[in-house]
This record gives structure tokens, sequence and C-alpha cells, in this order.
């Protein structure tokens, strides 16, 4: 009925890595039937680190058979029993890939000795199977040691059925139960709590920080698909391990979760996260006032925590924006920093050269063109609210773009139709923009028809 497994690896993860030992204990729930365990050799060689943790030796795997000799009879040992291990998700990804790469498939239902023992023996200070096992008074007759490992998690396994008076081994095996695709640390009520509604969840490693942030348009439904399959990999494997708690923000609408799982992402830089981790190079026209008092446009890199007058992707779009907006201002290129040297200002005729780049003309008049490109700048840009569904019937979920920038986002009270800025703000929160949440809202920035215009 049960097949208590424990295994010894090349690596932490099976799709780079072998297998140099695997024992397996069959139990028909009151005693064990059957033992079988081998040395297997892995194909690879096995790291110094893992030889001084195991014991087990490159000599000593050199005539062991590799994994293919040995799983017809590994396959028929564990088919159509319950797969029983401590911390199951590594064993069982281990076995299931490398029998399926010799032509064997493995498809039954799993056991986590670490999660039952939190269930079964609640309250113990580690669940490590060394600590487990010395305050169960269990030895250990070979730690990390397949056979010895394997054995005294049989003999935990025997504790826990005798004393699972709340069926939590029952439960866990109900057809439609997901305990045994969870990760060993996390409590299956965690998952139960969360609700089905748009939002961004959070996962907790054992100190509580902050490893994966994601978005979902149904929380629950997307957290259990993490959960779900067996991949090998070693980033799931890792990723499975440090699960311990998850938290989550709900948000009215999809779009608020995607623009809030961004800044999250860029707020926490979660260890697992990958996307939205590159640094970004948008440019920027920066403001600012000279010592001889005139105000200057530079183009430059954005920098954090600046905010420029008017931000693009591409540098060359800059350079053009602002040769137009020197001929249509008559600004001078060489305060614009497009231009150096002496002599004529470039493309600019004698009737618009005001003279400002070798002072002849006063930094106060000079000024005023400058501002006026800024605010022609700032006019172009749309200035749009977007209104839909909140949390709840009492409310509803409000983002806000000024001028072309995005402001932040929030809820406002279901009766209110005012589109005005001024009176939005009190009801949103303040969030950085970046590249993506900008490409969000791109789209309903120029599709009028769903969003109304602040005055």
């Amino acid at each position: 009925m049960y097949a208590i497994v424990d295994i010894e690896t090349t690596g932490g993860h099976a799709s780079a890595n072998g297998i140099t030992e695997i024992a397996i204990y069959l139990s028909d729930g009151r005693e064990v039937t059957q033992h079988y365990q081998t040395l297997i050799n892995p194909g690879v060689p096995i790291p110094y680190y893992i030889e001084s943790l195991t014991g087990i030796t490159n000599s000593m795997v050199a005539e062991a058979p590799p994994f293919e000799a040995v799983a017809p009879m590994i396959h028929g040992l564990l088919q159509d029993r319950i797969f029983v291990a401590h911390n199951v998700n590594f064993d069982y990804s281990f076995v299931k890939h490398h029998l399926a790469a010799a032509g064997f498939e493995l498809q039954c239902k799993k056991l986590c000795t670490v999660r039952l023992g939190r269930k079964i023996f609640p309250g113990l200070p580690s669940y490590s199977l060394g600590n487990f096992c010395r305050h169960m008074n269990i030895p250990v007759n070979g730690r990390h040691r397949a056979g010895g490992d394997a054995e005294a998690t049989a003999k935990l396994f025997a504790l826990m059925l005798q004393h699972d008076t709340e069926k939590a081994i029952a439960t866990a095996l109900k057809v439609g139960s997901k305990e045994q695709f969870l990760p060993p640390n996390l409590e299956p009520e965690v998952v139960k709590q969360l609700p089905e509604v748009p939002g961004v969840y959070y996962f907790h490693d054992v100190k509580g920080k902050v490893v994966y942030v994601g978005k979902a348009k149904d929380i629950r439904k997307r957290v259990n698909s993490h959960f779900s399959g067996h991949s090998a990999s070693r980033q799931r494997q890792n990723f499975l391990r440090t699960i311990f708690n998850i938290t989550y923000q709900e948000t009215g609408t999809e779009l608020m979760a995607c623009i809030l799982e961004s800044v999250e992402i860029k707020r926490l830089w979660p260890a697992f996260n990958r996307a939205q981790k590159r640094v970004e190079f948008r440019y920027g026209f920066y403001l600012f006032e000279d010592q001889e008092g005139y105000l200057r446009l530079a183009i430059e890199k954005r920098r954090k925590f600046s905010t420029p007058v008017h931000a693009f992707n591409m540098l060359i779009d800059g350079h053009r924006l602002l040769r137009a907006l020197i001929k249509q201002f008559e600004l001078c290129p060489k305060l614009c920093f497009l231009q150096k040297g002496e002599g004529t200002c470039a493309g600019v005729t004698a009737a618009t050269c005001h003279g400002a780049c070798d002072k002849r003309e006063a930094p106060e008049t000079y000024n005023q063109r400058v501002k006026a490109a800024i605010a022609f700048l700032q006019e172009q840009q749309p200035s749009v609210v977007i209104m839909d569904k909140g949390r709840n019937s009492d409310e509803q979920s409000c983002i806000l773009l000024e001028k072309g920038r995005f402001y932040g986002m929030g809820y406002v009270p279901a009766h209110l139709r005012a589109t005005d800025a001024e009176t939005l703000r009190p009801h949103l929160t303040q969030y950085p923009e970046n590249e993506v949440i900008i490409s969000l809202l791109r789209p309903y920035a120029t599709n009028s028809k769903q969003l109304s215009s602040p005055q």
C-alpha cells in the first residue's frame, strides 16, 4: 500500500543531476513487507561536498548499475502504491524524471512526512528528518544514506499512522486534495483561505521575507497553479522549499493587479521573480537653472528618484523632439546641449537668434520661452481617469494619469462622479511609474471611450 522512499543525488534538481542511491521500504500500514536498496551510477561526477555529506564516492558507484538498469524494478515497486518521503516533492521529482528518461511513466499519490508531521505532532521546534527522529527517539542508522534515512522515515510514518486521530493522512489522500502538491512548509489552510478575486499575492520564506510577487485575476486559482505539475528544474525545487506563507492584496480589477505587481517587484526585488527586474534605460528631458540664471533642457538617462519634465524610450526620439522645440520656441541649441563651440547657433536664423548663449538676451526673457515649450509638451500628453469596479459594491476603482504621467490609483465612493484630479487625488495612493505601467496604460490613454478627462 505504501512505498517509503529516500534517494541520494549529485545535486538539488533532477534535470541536471543523477541519483546515486535509492532505498524503498514497502509497508501495508502495519509492518514493512519488502525492502529494496541499491547504489546507482549517476553518469556524472559526484561533487566533493556531496561526497562529504553522504559518504558516497565516485569509486563506490563506478561499478554500480545505471538507473536505466534498475528502472523496471523501481517502477514495479512504486506503481499503484502511495509514494511516501520526507519532503516528498524532491524525491518524487527525481524518481519520476529518471523513470521517464528510462521509458516508464510514474503516476501515484504522494504523502509528505514533513507536512504530516506538522499536523499529527504539532509544535515541534524542527521537522527536519534528523531533529524529528531525535524528538521521537528513532535512531537513524546511516544519516544521509538512502537506506538509513528511508528506514527512519518508515518508522516515523508508522508512528504517524498510529497517532493520526484527526485523519490527516486520509484527508491528504482524498481525490481532489491538493496537499500532496503543496510545498512542504506551507499549511493547506493558507491556500484555502485565499480569495477568488483579482489581486497581488506574496510568497514568504521562513523569515517572512517576500521571495515572489505575482498578480492574478483569481488569486486562489493562480496560486494553486504554481504547485501543479512535477517540474524537475532546480529553480522550481528551490522555490517550493522556500515557501512558508502567502499573503495578498485584493484589487478591484486585473489591470490594477498588473500595476501593483510591477510596483511591488520594483520595491521588493523578490529572489524568484525574473521578469520586470531589468534596469530601465529610458531617457528624459531634465530642466535646471545654470549659474547665469538661464533655464536649460538636457537629455539624460532616467535617474532613480528623479522626475524628468518629459520621458521617452529612445535617444533618437528625444533629439528629434528637442530640435522641434528649439525651432518652434526659438530656443538656443547651445543651452540645450545640442551644439558646442563658438559661432552662430546651428539651425537658427539671425532673425530668431536672440543671443541667450552669449548673454545678449536676459535670462528672464529666454526662460519664458523655455517654460512655454515645457507647457506645450505637457499639453500634448493626455490626462485621463480610468474608472472601473471596486472591491465591493460601495466603491469603484480609479487610476489617474496626469499629463501622460501615472499618478496613482485607489478606490473612490461608488456614488462619486467627479473626474477632476483635485477631487480624486485624496482617495488615491501615489505610486512610482515605470515602463511596464506606462505600456499597460497606453491603450487606455488613447481610447477616449473608456475614459473621462480631468478638468
